[in-house]
């Protein structure tokens, strides 16, 4: 059971950083796929600690082939791997996201990103008619501790969303287009032995967040199911 990033990932992804070709890739293919083994051991190892208190339906990693066809940074890889875990279940909402990168940019993410136009809507009435049970979570201080900055907010829209008015007391939420939290490590914190375990330890704090907005996200205003 792998449960650190070994130091050979991290400096495979280093050197990718600066030698970006796929030339250098199909001479280092080994390289590659010796680190891709170890680090899909890892995302197992997080999955089943994650099935011990959630139902995950489907790890997915993600491609190290960078899409170019509408960038104008051309190089083919991403020097960061990274993959993702999908709850079970319509009635379970919610997202864990894990990405290795060398340079002290780790990061774990979780939450809801961009969600569709209906649920986003649903969520920022909500938060609207009664912001008590999210702000109370984001004030928890085990949450508060693991996650400082709170939500994301890079993609925030400027001003009050249709429909929404700019004066409205939650409107630091409302203006939200994404609802998540990250966390990121150091190199030394990823090559540690217990970071599945800290990885395990921040995902399960989500838990509580998660509840609340699958509750959300499949009742109407009136709290019926629409499932």
């Amino acid at each position: 059971m792998i449960t650190a990033v070994p130091k050979a990932s991290l400096t495979f992804l280093k050197d990718l950083k600066k030698n970006n070709t796929r030339e250098w890739m199909a001479d280092h293919k080994s390289r590659y796929q010796d680190s891709e083994k170890v680090l899909k051991d890892l995302y197992a190892t997080i999955k089943t600690g994650l099935n011990e208190t959630d139902d995950i339906e489907k790890l997915k990693v993600f491609r190290i082939n960078r899409d170019i066809r509408f960038s104008k940074d051309k190089t083919p890889y991403n020097v960061h791997r990274s993959a993702s875990y999908s709850r079970a279940g319509a009635h379970r909402r919610g997202g864990y996201y894990l990405r290795i990168e060398p340079g002290n940019k780790s990061v774990i993410a979780g939450g809801f990103f961009n969600p569709e136009k209906e649920d986003l809507k649903r969520i920022r009435t909500e938060f609207h008619l009664d912001p008590s049970e999210i702000r109370d979570m984001l004030n928890y201080s085990a949450f508060a501790k693991a996650f400082p900055n709170g939500f994301e907010t890079s993609n925030a829209v400027k001003t009050a969303p249709r429909d929404f008015e700019k004066d409205d007391p939650n409107i630091d939420l409302i203006k939200l287009k994404s609802f998540f939290v990250r966390k990121e490590f150091t190199d030394q914190e990823v090559m540690a032995s217990d970071f599945s375990d800290r990885v395990l330890k921040h995902f399960r704090l989500l838990r509580p967040f998660f509840n609340y907005m699958s509750d959300v996200l499949t009742t109407d205003l009136n709290g019926e199911s629409i499932l």
